[in-house]
């Protein structure tokens, strides 16, 4: 075990010959997750999207037990032809674990979120998770007490400024769990939420990238109206993931509790940040959230003095 790895006191089932699917494995979390796993005993399926990202991950584990899957979640027929293939590997056995990690993020002012966007933001994050969630359920019943997992995030519980389309998938996401859970319980199928905090991965760079980019599709004068605040907050939010205490490892020791306990949680919070941002949003006002965040869109300090409006 290393020495960063989050403890979880419950009594945990054999991973060996058991097979999990993890979504969205190239890179991030999800690939630390495969990793960690698979060192663990699992037989893992990394879901990647290029042949070329499957090739690597499988070459990087050193226990050999990760099989490349190409899957788009956003492509009915990619998902289908996946759950054919896993069917196959699995056999009767069946698929002990999903892990619906597979997401983007979509950071920009909502005036400036065109339907597209908001879109493709829903289809990778919640529309492809259920997707991949319908295919690969009979092969989860195949086994005894499947487990499905959804990673979601601390948006999920408290939405921000400026990433109103990544909270609005996150917070849906985190209802369809909640409705899954309960409707798959009768089935012996239990359902767990896994919730990082800000951590550093290299989902961060195309943040950015994404959102300058929405900003410069904007008509003129509404990116105006925004772009001080926004860049000042990007950058703002990238160094704080930068400075973030909890790691990779920490969300993938939450995944592997919550697919070997004997009763595990329906959510695992991971980072100071989410477990003292789900506490506030339980018992504050909504008035008083409203203030905490305001600064957010009125502090202006990239490339001009900082003035409020």
């Amino acid at each position: 075990m290393r020495s960063n790895d989050i403890v979880f006191t419950n009594k945990s089932l054999p991973p060996q010959g058991k097979y999990v699917l993890i979504t969205g494995a190239s890179s991030g979390l999800g690939r630390e997750t495969a990793l960690y796993l698979a060192e663990r005993g699992f037989q893992v399926i990394g879901s990647v999207r290029r042949q070329e990202d499957g090739e690597k991950l499988s070459a990087d584990c050193r226990v050999g037990r990760i099989v490349p899957l190409i899957i788009d979640v956003t492509d009915d027929r990619s998902i289908t032809a996946a759950a054919a293939q896993v069917s196959t590997t699995v056999g009767e056995r069946g698929l002990w674990g999903l892990v619906n990690n597979a997401g983007i993020c979509i950071s920009a002012p909502l005036e400036c979120v065109s339907s597209e966007l908001l879109r493709h933001q829903l289809e990778v994050n919640l529309i492809g998770q259920l997707a991949v969630t319908r295919a690969m359920l009979p092969l989860l019943r195949r086994s005894n007490a499947a487990r499905l997992v959804n990673v979601t995030s601390g948006l999920g519980t408290v939405a921000i400024p400026y990433l109103g389309a990544y909270s609005a998938a996150q917070f849906a996401k985190e209802g369809l769990s909640d409705a899954l859970r309960r409707e798959l319980a009768p089935m012996g199928i239990k359902v767990s939420v896994v919730s990082p905090g800000a951590i550093w991965t290299p989902i961060w760079s195309k943040i950015a990238a994404e959102g300058e980019k929405a900003i410069s599709l904007a008509a003129d004068d509404v990116a105006e109206l925004y772009r001080g605040t926004y860049l000042n907050f990007l950058q703002a939010n990238e160094q704080g993931a930068r400075n973030s205490r909890t790691t990779p490892v920490e969300v993938a020791s939450a995944i592997y509790s919550a697919i070997t306990s004997a009763k595990p949680k329906t959510r695992y919070r991971v980072g100071a940040d989410i477990r003292r941002g789900a506490i506030l949003a339980r018992w504050l006002p909504d008035a008083v959230l409203d203030r905490m965040f305001r600064p957010i869109v009125t502090s202006v300090s990239v490339g001009k003095e900082e003035q409020h409006v």
